[in-house]
């Protein structure tokens, strides 16, 4: 029976007893529903073996004829009032028309330029809505064998955090470390230094105060950690930290703007036409 459906599919066997000829042969009916060869166009893809093409057919069929099944079983135990989806296929076609509008209204007319100035207007305007949840450093940490020979030079080099030359750094790093990270100009969260970092820190805040440079031994590696500076969990965000955040929000205020204005705009219009009545 499958090796015959498989043939079906390719042709080589004619039906009789196709309900519309024009969608090619028939392949599988349940109750009033018919599967058509060509249904199954391109299910079959050249270069794939017979067999392989014939379980992908065969597991086609089966998973249509079972959903026919569930189908009529539905609609069976279901009420007229349960299956009549009219009204939400008309709410959803709407929605997908107005959305897509209002897409292409954005693509069309939202002026996407913010500058710095906008940025940091927002920012000194809504400090308190950028309260940091988390502590925050500016670091440089290196992480070398334990036997390493250039401890020295590295304790030299990252005990003044005011006179660290990260060029040094980065090249006697890049030839000595296992692991290093030296990017002094953005915030990171002191718990994601602590996963790289075995610190032992019991209050972070008081840590913090009280620690620029720390030197770890803590086989089989030496870590050496230079904080530039910190942030503590309260305080307020820095807009560096909340820059691409402020910029998405003034955007999206925009498209609220765009949309809320074009909405009033098409209502406004229709009052001057006389098209609304309300009955």
């Amino acid at each position: 029976m499958r090796i015959l459906l498989f043939l079906i599919l390719l042709g080589f066997v004619s039906c009789t007893n196709a309900i519309d000829t024009t969608k090619g042969e028939l392949v599988a009916k349940v109750y009033g529903n018919y599967l058509y060869e060509s249904d199954l166009q391109g299910l079959v893809i050249a270069g794939v073996s017979k067999q392989d093409s014939l379980m992908l057919v065969n597991s086609f069929i089966d998973n249509w004829v079972r959903k026919q099944l569930l189908i009529r079983q539905a609609e069976k135990n279901l009420t007229a009032a349960q299956t009549n989806f009219k009204q939400k296929l008309e709410d959803y076609r709407n929605s997908l028309l107005i959305y897509n509008y209002e897409t292409q209204l954005i693509s069309e007319k939202l002026d996407t330029l913010v500058t710095e100035k906008e940025i940091e207007a927002y920012y000194e305007n809504n400090k308190q809505n950028f309260e940091l949840r988390h502590n925050m450093v500016k670091v440089v940490y290196v992480i070398l064998p334990i036997e390493s020979g250039n401890k020295k030079v590295f304790r030299s080099l990252m005990s003044d955090k005011d006179n660290l030359d990260l060029d040094v750094l980065d090249s006697l790093a890049g030839n000595n470390a296992i692991s290093y990270y030296n990017d002094t100009t953005s915030w990171i969260r002191f718990d994601d230094l602590l996963l790289q970092v075995p610190l032992q820190t019991y209050n972070q805040e008081n840590f913090l105060n009280n620690n620029s440079f720390i030197e770890i031994d803590s086989a089989p590696y030496t870590y050496f950690v230079s904080i530039s500076n910190f942030l503590t969990s309260e305080g307020v965000s820095p807009l560096d930290i909340e820059h691409d955040n402020i910029k998405n929000i003034i955007l999206n205020k925009r498209k609220h703007n765009l949309i809320k204005e074009t909405h009033q705009g098409l209502y406004e219009k229709a009052l001057r036409e006389k098209v609304i009545e309300i009955y």
